[in-house]
């Protein structure tokens, strides 16, 4: 079984194809021959360094990636949610040692995979679990009404693309950022308002909103720059583990997907919003898993709409 991983720190080269040991599902897991994973920032991270306390006493290789498509090949006892061998599925993957989507064969809890959207083929629907669920945990954090207003910063990409749609389908007004090249993309993602990114995109955002907006989600990472944006009273979501220092009653969330990781019907809920329309699933390009390394190089080169995928 083959995997693309790295055994020491570093830059895109560090990535090589390794042969890891067959997989079988236990109670309440499956097995999934894959065939398709998502190169996501995350991985970046990973591969770089950044998280390397997170791999603290695991031996290498690690094997990176959050986002796997593939077939169903084992199903362990005790399984309850009907996927059975030879159905098409995606799911969710917490990194850990040699536990990551960049592999030909991975074992999961069977909470965390659900079938792939009708139509949709496996490079597609592997763009879904993370940052599907990821946007879905910080509109359930923000816990906004109709009506009210949401910020949303990185709007352009994955995450952000995704808190817009989800946004609008539950009837809020959404302002989001963007360049100018990428203005179109969000206001067909749903964006009400869209107002030029940036560190000073606080001011842009309470020209429209002068009171300040009920709630912002920061994809863009822009911390302490963007809370300015923010109500009294309002709701503030990070997705890096930022936490705002208490001010003018802004409840302040952090967004880890890992808290999502086994929520079936909020995954199978995602994949039923692919299919009738509501999420966009965005693709930019796919590579072979020899090419793994110039995935990473064009996601940190910037620019990507989408995701880039690794196949298998």
């Amino acid at each position: 079984m083959r995997a693309v991983g790295f055994m020491k720190y570093g830059g895109p080269e560090v990535l090589e194809i390794y042969d890891l040991p067959e997989l079988h599902a236990g109670p309440g897991e499956l097995r999934i021959r894959n065939h398709a994973a998502t190169v996501n920032p995350t991985d970046i991270m990973s591969r770089s360094g950044m998280l390397s306390d997170q791999q603290k006493g695991i031996a290498p290789p690690y094997v990176p990636g959050m986002e796997a498509a593939g077939v169903v090949d084992e199903v362990g006892v005790g399984v309850t949610t009907g996927v059975k061998v030879g159905d098409s599925v995606l799911g969710l993957v917490i990194p850990r040692g040699e536990h990551g989507a960049y592999r030909e064969q991975i074992v999961l809890n069977a909470q965390s995979v659900v079938p792939v959207p009708a139509r949709k083929s496996f490079a597609e629907s592997c763009t879904l679990p993370m940052n599907g669920l990821t946007a879905r945990m910080s509109l359930d954090l923000l816990n906004l009404s109709p009506g009210q207003t949401i910020a949303v910063t990185g709007a352009a990409g994955a995450y952000g693309g995704y808190v817009i749609q989800l946004a609008k389908a539950e009837g809020l007004v959404v302002i989001a950022d963007a360049s100018e090249k990428d203005e179109r993309l969000v206001k067909s993602l749903g964006a009400d308002v869209v107002v030029r990114r940036g560190d000073d995109v606080a001011t842009r955002i309470r020209k429209h909103f002068p009171a300040g907006v009920d709630g912002l989600a920061d994809g863009a990472v822009l911390n302490e720059l963007v809370i300015p944006a923010v109500r009294d009273g309002g709701a503030f979501t990070s997705v890096r583990g930022f936490q705002g220092k208490p001010q003018q009653d802004i409840r302040f969330f952090r967004t880890f997907v890992m808290n999502y990781d086994g929520k079936f019907d909020k995954l199978d809920r995602l994949r039923q919003q692919v299919e009738n329309g509501t999420l966009s699933l965005r693709l930019a390009a796919t590579y072979p898993k020899e090419q793994a390394s110039a995935a990473h190089k064009r996601l940190e080169a910037g620019g990507t709409r989408g995701r880039l995928v690794i196949e298998f």
